[in-house]
């Protein structure tokens, strides 16, 4: 039988037209397929539900990989596909369920290795927008979502009620906070990087402390401090941190009596019995995890498949579909909060249970948070290289301010956001600023809350600094000496315990004729990197003369990343995203 992807016109015939909200705007029916294919199979191929002798041999095959939390709703629901003799096109359906973290799918995915299974079912859209901006990554289409689930933060009993629960509202940065003055609340999270409910408390709370104002100040920073903490690697982990009601004053400091959690993970954890939980949900908002069903590799999906996928969909959007996943807790895929649910998970008045979940923040801040993570849990060593060449004096365009005026706003900024355990240093190049030498150190690297040589601290140093830097009149781009100079020191002062990196901004090519050549350079490098002791370099092309493929070519013998950007005013974000891009690879 031939093969071909499930067309809109193919899902619009069996389901209609697709209902819509925000980036939860989805074909329903199309997501619930994963729902019902899933459970199916793992019933069947566990033995507990033989498959009928009568359709046995005819049966369609699918597997299915999902998040862990819903996965148990996905089984029951295709058991009942079974027990009640579900076909698809007089097939019956024998579906396999592997429960799976979606941050590792969503590695692997990345990395373009070829899945066995043929639909994916992670906890949050994000991970499917993170996998498709890999150029080199396995294909998935998202198709609907088929539950929801707001993020909030679950405490014990005692923990709600000294912080005044559930008349006493709160700020998500607030909560994040209420900590800092004593022991309590002991407020744990999955680890952002790896949970989306994390990385959209975490977006919260960042947003919520830096008011309307971008991540990045001092208070925000703290805020990521608390959570960074009391961090476990996976949701799954997260519970089991969760204090023990032991009668002992103050309770074990080693656990946690505050969880950033979903709203379902409280209620299958209140269902169990044992130490309850209650819910805060933050007066600015909770954002909802919304479980997209995606087809992976569509291309690969046969005719049978996609008619079995949609008979499973179709299953999801009836009564018995809805009631399964409410009976574990979840929200209908709209966010509309099912009050018996939700007073079993811990929910009560006068706190905003009721409040549509947030919509999913925007790429950009989610990028911006993952940042500031990175930074906040491993803290960083950066030196910073900046171009002082006589064409920083060139006007950008439509700004009435020249690249090194707009140059040093961006890098001012860009300090915001690092930490007083931060180390940060900066030099600026050109051509023969010292004799022959095309560099020079303005302020060695230190950690930004030193007071090293008098009263102002490494931070202000480094401002005042930034605001000094001035275009060297005559001055050529001397990049090839620098860039070696910067590195070699870099590795010589390598710290163990930070994520470090050389910041190398140029806007232009080497221009000094008696430097090291380019190949002599990249060998040199090459030589010099050392993943276990990794030094990536971060190189940004400044402006319409700098040259891309060049810093490109200097930053990969580091294991490092090059950029161009157009305008000055994106090396914070550059900077920002490739500090991202780097701990990540480091970190796994």
């Amino acid at each position: 039988m031939g093969r071909h992807s499930l067309t809109d016109e193919e899902i619009r015939e069996r389901t209609g037209p697709p209902r819509s909200r925000g980036r939860r705007a989805v074909v329903i029916a199309t997501a619930l397929v994963v729902v019902v294919v899933a459970g199916a199979a793992l019933a069947v191929r566990g033995g507990l539900f033989p498959l009928k002798d009568s359709c046995a041999k005819d049966a369609v095959g699918l597997k299915v990989a999902a998040s862990p939390d819903i996965a148990p709703a996905l089984r029951e629901a295709a058991d009942y596909a079974r027990d009640h003799d579900i076909t698809s096109d007089g097939n019956c359906l024998d579906v396999e369920i592997s429960a799976q973290d979606s941050s590792k799918v969503t590695a692997s995915l990345r990395e373009g290795h070829r899945p066995d299974f043929q639909a994916w079912v992670p906890d949050s859209g994000i991970w499917v927008d993170q996998q498709s901006d890999a150029p080199a990554g396995v294909r998935v289409s998202a198709t609907g979502a088929i539950a929801s689930t707001p993020v909030a933060v679950g405490m014990t009993e005692k923990a709600a009620a000294d912080l005044g629960w559930p008349k006493k509202k709160y700020t998500w940065a607030e909560l994040a906070a209420a900590g800092l003055g004593g022991d309590r609340p002991r407020l744990g999270s999955a680890d952002p990087a790896r949970s989306a409910a994390g990385l959209l408390a975490l977006t919260k709370v960042t947003r919520s402390a830096a008011g309307s104002g971008a991540p990045g100040s001092a208070q925000v920073a703290a805020a990521a401090k608390v959570l960074a903490r009391r961090t476990v690697d996976s949701d799954s982990q997260l519970l089991d941190t969760l204090a023990r009601d032991t009668g002992a004053k103050g309770g074990d400091p080693e656990r946690n009596d505050a969880l950033v959690l979903t709203e379902q993970a409280a209620y299958a954890h209140n269902e169990r019995g044992g130490s309850r939980l209650d819910l805060f949900y933050p007066e600015d908002g909770s954002p909802a995890l919304d479980y997209p069903y995606t087809i992976v590799d569509s291309t690969k999906l046969s005719t049978t498949h996609s008619r079995a996928a949609v008979r499973f969909m179709t299953l999801m959007g009836e009564e018995a579909g809805r009631e399964i996943l409410r009976k574990h807790g979840f929200r209908p895929q709209d966010g509309g909060v099912d009050r018996p649910v939700a007073r079993a998970a811990g929910a009560r008045g006068p706190q905003p249970y009721t409040s549509p979940p947030d919509e999913t923040p925007s790429a950009k801040a989610l990028q911006e948070t993952r940042g500031l993570w990175t930074i906040t849990v491993q803290s960083a060593r950066l030196t910073v290289v900046v171009d002082a060449s006589a064409s920083m004096a060139e006007p950008v365009p439509d700004t009435g301010r020249t690249r090194m005026e707009v140059t040093r706003s961006s890098l001012t900024q860009a300090l915001a956001q690092f930490t007083p355990q931060d180390d940060i240093g900066l030099w600026e190049f050109s051509t023969r600023l010292e004799g022959d030498r095309d560099y020079r150190e303005l302020v060695p690297t230190d950690r930004l809350g030193s007071r090293r040589g008098g009263g102002k601290t490494q931070r202000d140093k480094l401002i005042e600094a930034f605001g000094a830097l001035r275009p060297v009149p005559g001055g050529a781009t001397g990049l090839y000496d620098t860039t070696l100079a910067a590195y070699e020191k870099a590795r010589a002062n390598w710290d163990k315990g930070k994520f470090n990196a050389v910041v190398l901004l140029t806007d232009g090519a080497n221009e000094d004729p008696g430097s090291i050549s380019r190949k002599q350079l990249i060998e040199k490098l090459k030589s010099l990197a050392d993943p276990a002791h990794p030094l990536p370099m971060v190189a940004i092309a400044v402006g319409p003369d700098a040259d891309q493929e060049e810093v490109s070519a200097l930053a990969r013998a580091t294991g490092g990343s090059g950029h161009q950007v157009g305008d000055p005013s994106q090396i914070n974000e550059v900077i920002n995203n490739a500090i991202v891009e780097a701990g990540n690879q480091q970190n796994g």
